[in-house]
This record gives C-alpha cells, sequence and structure tokens, in this order.
C-alpha cells in the first residue's frame, strides 16, 4: 500500500501561532522596506551635499569599512556575514547608481567641445551620449563628413577616435593638422603602441591613449576599468580623465608596450581560445541544450562565456585576435604548446600531468583561493538564477 501524500495543511493545534509568526515576518518585511525608503532620502541628501562641493561619487574606503562593520554586526547577531555582506554590497551598487544618475552627469570641463572621430560606430554613439549628458558640446565626423573636417574640427578642446583599430593610426595622421593646438587627442582602441606613436606624429598637442575595458552595451560607468596611456600633457589631459572618474569608471595607467603585452594575453588570447572551443562545439554538432542539463554550473558559466562572444559583433573581435602581427605569433605558440600537451595525455601520463598541475598550481599561487572563492560566488549566483 503506497503511503499517502503530505499534506500541505498545519498540524492540528499550529495554525494559530503558524498565522501569528507569518504575520509577525510580513511586519518585518515593511519595516525592512521601510528602513530602505528612509536610507534613500537620507543617501540623496548626501547626493545634494556632493554636488554642491563636486566631491567624488565614490569613497571606496569607506565603503569597505562599512562592509567590515557590518560582517563583524552580523557574526555578534548570529547571522552569516557573507550573507549580510551581499545584502550590504547590492544596497551599496544600488546607491552608487542612484548617486551617478545626478552626479555622473557633472561636467570636468564645463563649456568644452567634443569631436566624436567615427561617431556614428557603437563606440562612438556610446561616448557622443555620455559627453552629451555632461553638457559637453559633441561634434561627429564620420566617413561622409571629411569635406567639413575644418569646420568640425575648429575649437574644439577633445577629439576622441572611435574607429576600427586598423585604421586608428591614419586617422590620427589625417585629423592632427586640423586641431587647434590645445586640443586632447585621444583613441580608445584596445592596442595603443601604433596608435599612441601615430596620433604623436600627427598632433602637437596634448596626446593620450585610453582603452575602456567595456562595451557599448553597458549601462552603468560604475567601477568599469579604463585604460590609459600617457603620451604628451598630462596635465593638460587631466580634465578627460577627471571625466571619466566622474563617470564612475576606474582608471589604471599602463605604459603603451606594457598594455599590449597584456592585452595580448587577457584580449587576444582568451577570445581566440573562446572562439576556438565553440568552433569546435560547432564542428562536432554538441547539442548545448542537452549538454547544460547534464552539466554541472561551472560548465554552464563556460559555456555562457563562450555563447556570449558568439552574440557580439564578429568585426570587432576579428580586429582585436589580429590586430598586430605580435598577437598572431602568440596564438600561434599556444597552439604549438597545446599540441606538446596533447602528447601527454597520448602517453597517458598521469605521474606528469600532476607534476605539471602542481607547478602551475604553485606558480598560480595565492590567487587560485582568491579564483576559488570569486568563481563559487558566481557559480552559486548562477544556482539561484537558474
Amino acid at each position: 500500500m503506497n503511503d499517502p501524500l503530505p499534506s500541505h495543511e498545519p498540524a492540528p493545534g499550529t495554525a494559530v501561532p503558524l498565522e501569528r509568526l507569518r504575520q509577525e515576518i510580513d511586519q518585518i518585511d515593511q519595516q525592512v522596506v521601510e528602513l530602505l525608503a528612509r536610507r534613500k532620502q537620507t543617501v540623496q541628501k548626501v547626493i545634494d551635499i556632493k554636488q554642491q562641493h563636486d566631491l567624488p561619487t565614490h569613497h571606496p574606503a569607506r565603503e569597505e569599512n562599512l562592509i567590515s562593520a557590518r560582517r563583524a554586526q552580523a557574526v555578534k547577531a548570529g547571522l552569516d556575514p557573507d550573507y549580510v555582506e551581499e545584502l550590504f554590497r547590492m544596497m551599496l551598487r544600488n546607491s552608487r547608481a542612484g548617486q551617478l544618475n545626478v552626479l555622473g552627469c557633472r561636467s570636468a570641463r564645463p563649456g568644452a567641445r567634443v569631436l566624436i572621430v567615427g561617431g556614428l560606430g557603437s563606440m562612438g554613439r556610446f561616448f557622443t551620449r555620455w559627453f552629451s549628458q555632461s553638457d559637453y558640446e559633441v561634434r561627429i565626423l564620420d566617413r561622409e563628413d571629411w569635406p567639413r573636417v575644418r569646420e568640425l574640427a575648429a575649437g574644439v578642446d577633445l577629439a576622441l577616435l572611435a574607429v576600427p583599430i586598423g585604421v586608428t593610426p591614419e586617422v590620427a595622421l589625417q585629423i592632427g593638422p586640423y586641431l587647434p593646438p590645445g586640443c586632447v587627442l585621444a583613441d580608445i582602441t584596445s592596442l595603443k603602441r601604433r596608435p599612441l606613436e601615430a596620433m604623436l606624429r600627427g598632433h602637437t598637442g596634448p596626446v593620450v591613449g585610453l582603452h575602456p575595458l567595456f562595451g557599448p552595451a553597458t549601462s552603468t560607468m560604475d567601477k568599469q576599468i579604463v585604460v590609459f596611456s600617457p603620451g604628451r600633457g598630462e596635465a593638460a589631459c587631466q580634465w578627460l580623465l577627471d571625466q571619466f572618474a566622474i563617470w564612475g569608471n576606474v582608471l589604471v595607467e599602463a605604459e603603451a608596450g606594457e598594455h599590449d603585452d597584456t592585452m595580448s594575453i587577457v584580449q587576444a588570447l582568451r577570445h581566440f581560445a573562446t572562439f576556438a572551443f565553440g568552433m569546435f562545439l560547432h564542428q562536432r554538432r554538441v547539442p548545448i541544450a542537452r549538454s547544460l542539463e547534464l552539466s554541472s554550473p561551472i560548465y554552464r558559466l563556460e559555456l555562457g562565456m563562450v555563447g556570449r562572444l558568439f552574440a557580439q559583433d564578429p568585426v570587432l573581435y576579428a580586429e582585436i585576435i589580429m590586430a598586430s602581427p605580435e598577437r598572431q605569433t602568440l596564438l600561434k605558440d599556444y597552439v604549438r604548446f597545446m599540441e606538446q600537451t596533447l602528447t601527454m595525455v597520448e602517453r597517458g601520463d598521469k605521474a606528469d600531468f600532476i607534476a605539471q598541475f602542481e607547478k602551475v598550481a604553485e606558480w598560480f599561487g595565492p590567487f587560485s583561493e582568491q579564483a576559488l572563492r570569486e568563481s563559487t560566488f558566481l557559480i552559486d549566483k548562477l544556482v539561484h538564477r537558474f
């Protein structure tokens, strides 16, 4: 005889106290929302003061001190400190986003004129919107506008090159003679050495190389990284860097050569490996949906990165991967190394595999533990989301 299905009705004698407790929980939840509303009102007062005195939006030290204090409070209250930290980080991010909606519209150089070269492209449109909302006079110079280049470049304070990587040096040399001596010339490509050299040759005024590590789909600049490579006239370029900071970006300085060497790994190699993995799955006709049903969360996370790549602009990734001979050489070295590593698998040499594994683990050092924590956090988020 089958056991009866479990009943969802409360056991006799528990209905009244259970309902009373549920009502108490509802009241507490209402109070939590009311407290969040009070917090938002107080944050608005902070925004008003920051706006009046031109204070920065983000205060990293205060945020980390707040998180540390709340974690300690959670431990004393018998709560999971990770749970409390997650709640407060979400609140702080929401608070920063609200502040940036107001304070991020400030101008580091009121009344300045900005020329976006390639302003009809995706990144050109992106920066046109951000400069415009900060009350800059924005002009667009695209392919069909070159007959008007003298008119459009007259009196500009910034010329921002938002054109494909391969033509950026050429465009820098073309636009240079039309720019005022005090105009800042900057680019936003993922290569810095050659564009920076061309900008310095083509323009006698201040020059800086920029690399925003985000795409045009970015909805907020909050904590987005912008790498900058000094070229000439650093003091004259400072207002531009200040503007990125006002928008919420994190600015990281890197010499052009160091930048390009690092980006060969961070971007070109990583994107190539992802592209090749996706191509291989396609070639083998792997059933994506079924593989997800039978997979661990880490596989879903990794496959999500592959799918993300193929959901974006193929022209952009072709430019990044094939941007320079140095990157092509790096990718060849990577493929050759993969072939050499495969011989270890073909030999079935588990001892060598373990030895190599341990050697690399030692080289990674403390970052391995950090990576484990961060990836576990992402996996937990993914599990709860799907």
